[in-house]
């Protein structure tokens, strides 16, 4: 019997930048699933209408990415785990009563590549980057084992929110810029969309050291690296990586809710 084509979209805003239509082509293939996925572009005030033609014409699933990731997680009708954890929602799934499943795989999407880039092994003092949506998911995760988190974001109180939001998870801490002077890091993981925005960001130089990790949940086409990651590399900075390895991860595990498989990873990285 010839399977069913499946149709998923990414929404968001600005949207030009994805891969992940390539990614999940590259997944059906492998898979041998039929799937049509799109990328959209939708302005900042019509998420939920959008969404909802969407699920309601010909829409199995989608991927959420910047700004509505925190939209998504409000319009779910049912959540995971992994989504009620960390408050935001990057992929949706219409189920088989109509409602809509929220979840979120971004979370375990860095974990795996973190892992799989050894950026964990000496990470005990990690610096998040960041306080909106992203950084939402994936708190949860990188707030596993024993490591101690600091969230920095322009926005103090931001970051101060978060750190009340997830202080169960446990040693979690909003930080200032001064308090970025005068402490010694093992991982950044940048989580803004400050390139995205065509903004600079603005962090000491003291932060950067031989032995610092620096991850960037974005990233450029073509291999160059963001300007965080450029930043880093001309202070010194060694072990150094986009989050293009996240995004496949992210991706095999929306594939995995809406299909019941999960792609190979690393081998599709390695076409990316």
């Amino acid at each position: 019997m010839l399977n069913k084509l499946k149709y998923f979209s990414v929404f968001g805003n600005p949207i030009k930048h994805t891969l992940s239509p390539k990614i999940h082509s590259l997944f059906s293939k492998q898979t041998k699933i039929p799937c049509v996925y799109t990328a959209v572009k939708i302005s900042l005030n019509e998420f939920d209408k959008k969404i909802n033609f969407f699920f309601n014409t010909i829409g199995d699933g989608a991927n959420i990415t910047l700004p509505f990731k925190e939209q998504a997680y409000h319009i779910s009708d049912v959540l995971t785990n992994r989504a009620k954890l960390s408050k935001s929602v990057n992929t949706l799934k219409k189920m088989e009563d109509g409602k809509i499943l929220g979840d979120n795989t971004d979370g375990i999407g860095l974990l795996y590549d973190l892992n799989r880039l050894n950026f964990l092994q000496n990470s005990n003092k990690i610096l998040l980057i960041g306080a909106g949506g992203a950084a939402k998911g994936i708190l949860p995760s990188i707030s596993l084992k024993e490591n101690k988190i600091f969230i920095f974001n322009r926005t103090y109180l931001r970051a101060k929110k978060l750190e009340k939001e997830f202080s169960y998870l446990g040693d979690i801490k909003a930080i200032t810029f001064e308090d970025l002077l005068n402490i010694k890091i093992d991982l950044i993981i940048h989580a803004t969309s400050s390139y995205i925005k065509g903004e600079k960001l603005i962090l000491p130089s003291s932060l950067i050291h031989k032995n610092i990790y620096c991850y960037d949940i974005s990233y450029v086409k073509n291999n160059r690296f963001t300007p965080f990651l450029n930043w880093s590399k001309e202070l010194g900075a060694i072990n150094l990586s986009d989050g293009k390895g996240m995004l496949i991860s992210q991706a095999a595990y929306s594939f995995l809710l809406w299909n019941d498989v999960l792609p190979d990873i690393d081998s599709t990285l390695l076409k990316i």
